[in-house]
């Protein structure tokens, strides 16, 4: 890719994916964060909250397009509203040999929104959104238990999303401001007790007949 105007060269300024495309500074920092905001605005209206240039604006967006850092655009849709009122996170222990075919079986079933494979207790974990909880049982219960990989799972229902974030960036990061010395420090949570936080584990039926076939 031809180097652009204002992009630094390898070593300076906020590195992006290094030896590979291209190099994010600032500007492309300020860019993703004003798209973070609206990723319908136009290239006047980003250029003028960047402080550069139309064409400016115009090739660096189009350069991250190009690179791969901008994926795609997307809507975001108020769940509640389109009548999926309940988010749980299924926590899944998968038997070892079959991973192939958990990630088949995964990928037929539209309610879930999010998995990941993850390290701890646990192999992967599943976020759905469904109407009611009633059908959060049925999934984890029929359709989840039923798959021959799944060895057990676990269900957490989540009672209120505080802070969900399009995506996170590099420059996001500011540096703390050490406390007042006069501000009274807030007092520890009580021991053992998260605060604000429940969790609800489903009984899933057939769970003893799984154990026994493990």
């Amino acid at each position: 890719m031809t180097e652009m105007s204002g992009t630094p060269s390898p070593g300076t300024g906020v590195p992006g994916r290094i030896g590979i495309g291209l190099q994010l500074d600032a500007i492309h920092m300020k860019i993703l964060e004003v798209l973070r905001e609206n990723g319908r605005i136009s290239v006047a209206a980003l250029a003028e909250r960047v402080g550069i240039s139309r064409a400016s604006a115009y090739t660096r967006f189009e350069a991250l397009r190009a690179d791969g850092v901008i994926k795609r655009f997307t809507a975001e849709v108020d769940h509640l509203r389109a009548g999926l009122g309940i988010t749980a996170l299924v926590f899944v222990t998968v038997r070892q040999q079959m991973w192939k075919q958990f990630r088949a079986q995964l990928a037929q079933m539209p309610e879930v929104e999010y998995c990941a494979i993850t390290t701890g207790q646990h192999d992967a974990m599943i976020q759905v959104r469904m109407a009611d909880v009633a059908a959060v049982h049925a999934l984890v219960t029929e359709r989840l238990a039923s798959i021959p990989a799944v060895k057990a799972t676990e269900t957490v229902f989540i009672l209120d999303e505080v802070l969900h974030r399009p995506y996170v960036l590099p420059s996001d990061r500011r540096p703390r401001q050490a406390p007042s010395r006069t501000a009274p420090a807030d007092p520890p949570p009580p021991s053992g007790v998260p605060l604000g936080k429940m969790r609800f584990t489903s009984a899933a039926e057939g769970r003893a007949d799984m154990h026994r076939n493990t």
